[in-house]
């Protein structure tokens, strides 16, 4: 089984030098198409067994009448929700990257219980809100074990869409552990897996705070979980292509020109892998940041969405901009966006979305030997599946190129499929590290075409 480990370096170590491949200048930004993909055996489709993958997430007017209730309401609209409706009372907080001690109202709501389907030994939330200037909101899980025994209170996420000086610092919390579980970054881990420990429930809170009197308020649209316990593996099972030939319209962004830039945020572009590769898909569905977004960034940077991308998803404690549900919080800030962190089982999961006009950003370590035609080995790295060829070998726009024309590779698919869906793997001094285990973003519109809601649906996403 997976085991816990200590702080993340998904996205924190430098990439070396990717070797640039020659592509096309990038095509005009379009929603994915619609045409359909090439079915290598078109009457066939994959068999799904038991997941090892349980994402659940409170969505729906009935959803949000279903938990408690303290000072929160209803958000009525097209996009259901809770927001702040009679405080509780006010607390004071002091922001630790600010030193700045604030009192907030604030209000709560709380999940349900939620059995898992697979009894977890890693857990990670993520959610989709708006918070205007002088709002922010805490995402917190506690869980049961399998002997009957409880987690305390892990926060999973501090969160605020801006950084103004009325806002706090949109952060993840270290040291948070019992003994016997921990929170590392964003993630909730077993600590001793091969114990058969397990989580077999959780429940969520989120705890809405806003500047007492200003009457704003923020939203809450999507609060779920992913939770999965998946074998140790250093090989993956091959999976077979069905749905190939098909390459969805996005935009291509590098990283690497961003070299320097802003080092406040990770050091500069070197390791924006995640918002860029979430700027990518976000433009792919018709949305940017607006002029007005954009004002702060020095003019002469080129693609400078990126820069606000990073910036936006920055986590002040990780000291990065990798972490996992900060980047589909960030795209769900744009109008009519849901996103969410989930895992995947194959590269024919990601076929059917691919299919059904929905791309996938995907996380992966690697060293350079495994991955041919990158050019870099990595600690940690973001990209997005966009296509499959006539082969079945998987389009990527890869962040980490020396300008975006180069962003567009093909990759082997067993190689891929392999360095994603692992979960034990070599560094290249030998040691064992871990692997993602398949983790990926989705982002897809609120009103998705009736074949996108049922491949979501089918995926264990709603």
């Amino acid at each position: 089984m997976t085991s816990s480990a200590p702080r993340r370096t998904v996205l924190a170590a430098a990439l070396a030098a990717a070797a640039g491949v020659a592509a096309p200048k990038a095509q005009a930004v379009d929603a994915p198409r619609e045409t359909a993909a090439r079915p290598v055996a078109p009457n066939s489709a994959p068999r799904r067994s038991k997941s090892l993958v349980d994402y659940h997430a409170w969505t729906t007017a009935a959803d949000w009448r279903t938990g408690k209730h303290h000072g929160t309401g209803p958000a009525h609209g097209a996009r259901p929700g809770i927001r702040i409706t009679r405080p509780l009372g006010t607390v004071e907080y002091t922001d630790p990257h600010t030193q700045k001690t604030a009192t907030w109202e604030y209000a709560t709501w709380t999940a349900p219980v939620h059995t898992l389907g697979t009894p977890a030994t890693e857990v990670v939330a993520s959610w989709n809100a708006h918070t205007p200037a002088g709002t922010w909101i805490a995402v917190e899980l506690r869980g049961t074990y399998s002997d009957g025994g409880h987690t305390p209170w892990y926060v999973m996420g501090r969160w605020t869409s801006g950084d103004g000086e009325d806002s706090i610092r949109r952060t993840s919390v270290d040291d948070q552990k019992d003994g016997r579980s921990s929170i590392s970054t964003d993630t909730f881990a077993i600590d001793a897996p091969a114990s058969g420990l397990r989580l077999v429930s959780y429940a969520l809170r989120v705890t809405l705070h806003r500047t007492p009197g200003s009457g704003h308020t923020p939203t809450v649209w999507r609060l779920g979980a992913m939770g999965s316990d998946l074998p140790d593996r250093f090989e993956v099972p091959a999976s077979t292509p069905l749905l190939v030939g098909r390459e969805l319209r996005v935009p291509r962004y590098s990283q690497e020109i961003h070299k320097g830039q802003y080092p406040q945020y990770d050091n500069g572009g070197e390791a924006w892998c995640s918002p860029t590769s979430s700027q990518m898909i976000i433009e792919s569905w018709g949305r940017r940041p607006t002029p007005e977004d954009l004002a702060w960034v020095n003019p002469d940077y080129a693609d400078p969405q990126v820069c606000h991308a990073a910036r936006h998803t920055f986590d002040y404690q990780y000291d990065g901009c990798g972490n996992w549900p900060f980047n589909a919080a960030y795209a769900a800030t744009y109008k009519d966006l849901e996103a969410v962190v989930t895992r995947l089982s194959s590269l024919t999961d990601a076929e059917r979305l691919i299919h059904a006009g929905i791309p996938v950003i995907t996380s992966q370590s690697f060293l350079k030997t495994e991955l041919d035609g990158a050019g870099y080995g990595t600690a940690g790295h973001l990209m997005t599946v966009i296509g499959f060829t006539e082969d079945g070998d998987v389009i990527a726009h890869d962040p980490a190129a020396p300008d975006d024309s180069a962003v567009r590779r093909v990759y082997r698919r067993r190689q891929f499929e392999n360095i994603w869906l692992r979960t034990k793997r070599y560094d290249d001094k030998g040691k064992v590290k871990s692997g993602s285990g398949g983790v990926c973003y989705l982002y897809w519109p609120t009103r998705p075409t009736p074949r996108q809601r049922r491949v979501l649906r089918e995926l264990g996403v709603r």
